[in-house]
């Protein structure tokens, strides 16, 4: 078979092909590749706190470049006393065993993973939380860590009903 009979062989399966792709659904396109940060691009201020990575700059993968520029502007944009809150945070990150790290980081990703208002909710919850006096955080605290798998649930349930029937009436009572 000649290279032009092959072509129109090609050709004619192609056709005859058509409409079945034409059924299929198209496969999600992947997201495209991050694209690289230009040390050029980023502000000297950002310079000056990355020059750290300056020689190595242009080896770092672009996922690393766009999260050092994100996490410079980040920090740029701090007061001071953000700023200091933020090291004392990283030092007892980095104080922390690796096993505690990725567990943390397990509770982050499913964090991430909830729909955006029950991520409001718990971000709520822990601003209360935070408004609490230290004694009675520290009790709720200790209550938690006691309590067994089956008590944690019935907490959670009473928070949730309390929190849909309003804060200043009480839940209904239980039906049995």
């Amino acid at each position: 078979m000649n290279n032009t009979c092959r072509s129109v062989a090609f050709a004619s399966l192609l056709l005859l092909a058509a409409p079945v792709f034409a059924q299929q659904t198209p496969a999600p396109a992947a997201p495209p590749p991050p694209a690289p940060v230009a040390w050029q691009s980023l502000s000297p201020q950002q310079q000056q706190l990355l020059s750290k990575f300056g020689n190595e700059w242009g080896t770092l993968p672009a996922e690393r470049q766009q999260a050092l520029a994100r996490g410079s502007e980040r920090w740029l944009g701090m007061s001071a006393e953000q700023r200091g809150q933020a090291q004392d945070r990283f030092t007892r990150w980095r104080a922390l065993p690796p096993e505690q790290r990725q567990a943390l980081r397990g509770r982050w990703q499913q964090f991430q993973s909830l729909p955006p208002h029950e991520r409001a909710i718990m971000r709520q919850n822990f601003h209360r939380f935070q408004q609490l006096p230290p004694e009675r955080r520290q009790m709720l605290q200790e209550r938690w860590r006691n309590a067994t798998p089956a008590q944690r649930r019935e907490m959670v349930d009473h928070a949730r009903a309390q929190r849909q029937h309003g804060a200043g009436r009480p839940p209904p009572p239980p039906h049995h």
